[in-house]
């Protein structure tokens, strides 16, 4: 039978390996995130060069014409030219127009609702029952087991 010294080596031993191999997966996959990361970061910079490119051109020559001569899909080059204008708008309406749209749609809403409020109480014909539907008030829920 082994000794508790022996027991604990053993374990110590075990551990030792095991976490070896996890040290290593831990770098090589922050070394791999890493190196996705600039990779990402650099064709960020060459689509929105490509994008910039796209439109500095488009006065003479369009965007089916430049498929036809590169052999790059129609659509990618769209893409390009597209979230180039999405990126630089978004961030200039992004701020002020956005909480003016969110007031104006909150003032709009309580001007509507005061003016029905206000027309169905001036109107008694309104309250009632349309088009012969029956009174709802003498309805009574069925509780349910």
């Amino acid at each position: 039978m082994a000794t508790t010294e022996e027991i604990e080596r053993r374990v110590e031993q075990a551990d030792a390996a095991r976490s070896a191999k996890r040290a290593v997966a831990a770098k090589r996959v922050g070394e791999l995130a890493l190196l996705r990361a600039e990779v990402a970061e650099k064709l960020g910079d060459i689509e929105r060069e490509l994008g910039d490119v796209l439109a500095e051109s488009s006065d003479v020559i369009s965007v089916d014409e430049l498929a036809k001569f590169t052999d790059v899909p129609a659509t990618d080059l769209t893409q390009w030219l597209n979230g180039r204008k999405t990126t630089r708008s978004s961030r200039k309406r992004s701020t002020a127009s956005t909480a003016t749209a969110k007031r104006d749609a909150s003032q709009a809403s309580s001007t509507s609702n005061t003016a029905l409020d206000t027309q169905q109480s001036a109107s008694p014909e309104l309250a009632g029952p349309r088009n012969g539907a029956a009174d709802t008030s003498t309805r009574i829920p069925t509780p349910v087991t």
